[in-house]
């Protein structure tokens, strides 16, 4: 079991909100719902405001190169996605009992 650490990559460059181009090409804001290291990698999990109403959330790969701007990668890989989702929720209900 890989050990789940909260960290904040994003927040300190771009506030509580990145903007991300969607696939008409358009920019839209996504709140930085969590931060989280997963073992060696890193992840966001990010909210548009209609993804808040529903409680969805999306999760990315932060990818940052030494000295570099952090980068958001897409999660390809349904069972990375899976545990990125269930770190995610662990970090959420951290002490509580969860159903």
């Amino acid at each position: 079991m890989n050990t789940i650490e909260r960290i904040s990559v994003l927040g300190p460059i771009y506030g509580r909100e990145v903007e991300l181009v969607g696939e008409d090409g358009g920019a839209e804001p996504f709140f930085i719902a969590a931060e989280f290291r997963l073992g060696e990698r890193m992840y966001a999990g990010l909210q548009t405001a209609a993804m808040r109403k529903e409680d969805e959330v999306e999760f990315f790969r932060i990818v940052q190169e030494e000295g570099g701007e952090p980068e958001l990668e897409s999660i390809d890989d349904e069972d990375e996605w899976e545990e990125a989702a269930e770190a995610y929720d662990d970090l959420l209900f951290a002490g509580e009992e969860r159903p």
